[in-house]
């Protein structure tokens, strides 16, 4: 019975290891994500301005309605890779958070006798 017990209070001890583990990894995703929600912001802004700049600058309407076409497709490009570039980041972040729980887990299956 004693053992039985140990077993227990060293399954729960590896448990909140893991957890604190995987919530540690989940901070770190999530302050990658900030910082790239930070950087990209940043640089959006910074393109805003020059375009707005530039067409400012045209000549013609039709010049400015070319640079407006233009930005337009690059703004949606980048959108659209930043979008592609935060589902990674969240993926790494969810693998990660999730890696302190597949030893455990294992371990867990092995002693209950799961599928062989």
């Amino acid at each position: 019975m004693i053992k039985s017990f140990e077993d227990v209070q060293d399954y729960g001890k590896q448990g909140f290891e893991a957890w604190v583990a995987s919530a540690t990894a989940m901070t770190k995703g999530f302050q990658a994500v900030a910082a790239e929600t930070a950087e990209y912001s940043k640089k959006s802004f910074e393109k805003g301005t020059a375009a707005f700049q530039e067409m400012m600058a045209a000549k013609s309407l039709d010049g400015a309605l070319a640079v407006q076409q233009r930005v337009a497709q690059e703004t949606y490009k980048g959108f659209v890779d930043q979008m592609n570039k935060f589902n990674e980041l969240y993926a790494a972040a969810a693998k990660e958070a999730y890696r302190p729980f597949e030893a455990q887990i294992a371990q867990f299956t092995n002693r209950v006798g799961g599928p062989k």
